[in-house]
C-alpha cells in the first residue's frame, strides 16, 4: 500500500500510537497512597468516610481496622489449632476441667468457667487502658514486629521497603483474617462446627424450597 501514492489518507496525520486523550484524574481527598491502598483500586472508600479530610478521625478508623484484623487473625488460628493440638493437663484444677475437655468454637464459651472469660477481659482492658501506648502512627505502640518487643527483643525494621511490604501484608491479611472469622461463627453457629456441613442446619429457610 505504500506504492498508492495517491491515497487520500496521506494527508492526515500518522497515528502516535498512543490515546491523545487527555487522562483523567481523580479527585484526590490527601489519604491516597497510605498503607491500605491495594491496587489495581487504590483507596477504597464506597461509604465516603474521608470526605471530610479529618486527619485524626483517619487515624482512629485505621487504628480501629488494624486492631480489628489482629484479633481476627488469632481467632481464626484459634479455631484451627485446637482441632489438631490442644494444651496437656487442666484448664480448672477445682472443676476437673481439662484442656481436652473444652470444645472448640463457640461450644466452648459455655464449658470455660467465667472467671476465666473474666480474666480474659482483664487481661484484655490492660492492654487497651494501661499498657499499649500509641507512638503516633496507627496501630504502632513501640512493641516492634509481632509485638516482640514486649519480650526485651529487637524486632523493629529498619528497612523502609521491608517495613512498607510488611505493614502492608498485615492490613490485608487482618481484612481476610475479619471476613473468615466472621463465616467461622455463621457456619459454626448454624451448623456445629467452623467447617462443618450445611446439611446438619436444619432450620435452613432453604429446605423449604424444591
Amino acid at each position: 500500500w505504500a506504492l498508492y501514492t495517491g491515497s487520500p489518507l496521506r494527508s492526515l496525520k500518522s497515528d502516535p500510537g498512543f490515546n491523545t486523550l487527555p487522562e483523567w484524574d481523580r479527585p484526590k481527598n490527601g489519604f491516597e497512597g497510605l498503607v491500605g491502598d491495594q491496587p489495581p483500586i487504590g483507596l477504597w472508600d464506597p461509604l465516603g468516610f474521608t470526605k471530610d479530610r479529618s486527619v485524626e478521625t483517619f487515624k482512629r478508623r485505621r487504628e480501629v481496622e488494624l486492631k480489628h484484623g489482629r484479633v481476627s487473625m488469632f481467632a481464626t488460628i484459634g479455631y484451627i489449632v485446637p482441632e489438631y493440638f490442644k494444651w496437656p493437663g487442666y484448664l480448672s484444677t477445682s472443676l476437673d476441667l481439662k484442656f481436652a475437655d473444652v470444645p472448640n468454637g463457640l461450644k466452648a464459651l459455655s464449658v470455660v468457667p467465667l472467671a476465666g472469660i473474666a480474666q480474659f477481659f482483664a487481661f484484655i482492658g490492660f492492654l487497651e487502658l494501661s499498657y499499649n501506648k500509641s507512638y503516633g502512627e496507627p496501630g504502632n505502640y513501640g512493641k516492634g514486629l509481632f509485638g516482640l518487643g514486649s519480650l526485651g527483643i529487637s524486632a523493629g525494621v529498619d528497612d523502609p521497603k521491608k517495613r512498607d511490604k510488611k505493614l502492608r501484608a498485615e492490613i490485608s491479611n487482618g481484612r481476610l483474617a475479619m471476613v473468615a472469622i466472621i463465616g467461622m461463627f455463621f457456619q459454626d453457629g448454624l451448623t456445629g462446627s467452623a467447617w462443618g456441613d450445611w446439611a446438619l442446619y436444619d432450620a435452613s429457610p432453604l429446605r423449604s424450597l424444591k
